[in-house]
């Protein structure tokens, strides 16, 4: 069989390319990372919102993949199998970078104490069309998902962001679905309430509202005939 051949085998068939992983083949693995490539990188973008970094944690991600593939449970799919590689190496980046932040000291930080401002966002005080132009919305929206708790976070940008249902999300993080829904309806309320003073405005924030919570996987907006009703109650589930 061709190269091409078993590529396009590969992308129907997901057990035969397990196994061909499984077995060591160079062909399956950069087919593997040539299709998930993007994907993985936009995920740990979104949580740590820097490039640099982002790339070199999806580097990472496929460097675990490759040596932890004999492990792999045949039960999962490999999206949500890289899905949770990606998530757990993106933490343990920020916990690296916030451990080395608390031992430095900038000498550019502003001195409160002395009456030096702190540094604050740029007003927003723009057009509505303005403001929700693509791009200064989705750097927004970026700004803010970094604000939100990591706990949360992870669970909002993996269900509204990549598109996975709450039973992928769940099999991701490791958790219950229960514990999915609980997290996904308190970080949409933490972003809510970070965007609404960024976004400058409650017809602003209305009008780009579908970002949080109505949005699909290539964030394009969900018509609101189609969007899903209101989120289950919280509960006591953390």
């Amino acid at each position: 069989m061709s190269d091409l051949a078993r590529a396009l085998a590969w992308g129907q068939d997901e057990a035969e390319l397990v196994n061909e992983l499984q077995a060591g083949s160079d062909a399956a693995f950069d087919w593997l990372v040539t299709y998930f490539h993007a994907p993985v990188f936009n995920l740990v973008y979104r949580m740590l919102g820097d490039a640099a970094d982002s790339a070199d944690v999806t580097q990472e991600v496929f460097l675990k993949a490759f040596k932890g593939i004999r492990g792999f449970r045949r039960g999962s799919s490999l999206k949500t199998w890289l899905y949770r590689i990606a998530i757990r190496e993106a933490l343990n980046q920020r916990r690296w970078f916030a451990r080395h932040q608390r031992q430095q000291i900038s000498i550019d930080a502003p001195d409160v104490a002395a009456g030096e401002a702190p540094f604050e966002l740029e007003s927003a005080a723009a057009t509505p069309l303005e403001i929700c132009a693509a791009h200064e919305l989705q750097e927004t929206v970026q700004r803010a998902l970094e604000m939100v708790p990591e706990v949360f976070r992870s669970a909002v940008v993996l269900r509204d962001l990549e598109g996975l249902s709450y039973e992928e999300v769940a099999e991701v993080l490791e958790v219950s679905v229960g514990t999915v829904k609980s997290r996904i309806v308190r970080g949409r309320r933490a972003l809510r309430e970070i965007l609404a003073p960024m976004l400058n405005g409650h017809k602003v924030l209305a009008q780009c509202e579908s970002l949080v919570g109505h949005t699909t996987a290539h964030g394009k907006q969900v018509p609101a005939a189609q969007r899903p009703g209101p989120e289950p109650a919280e509960g006591g589930v953390q």
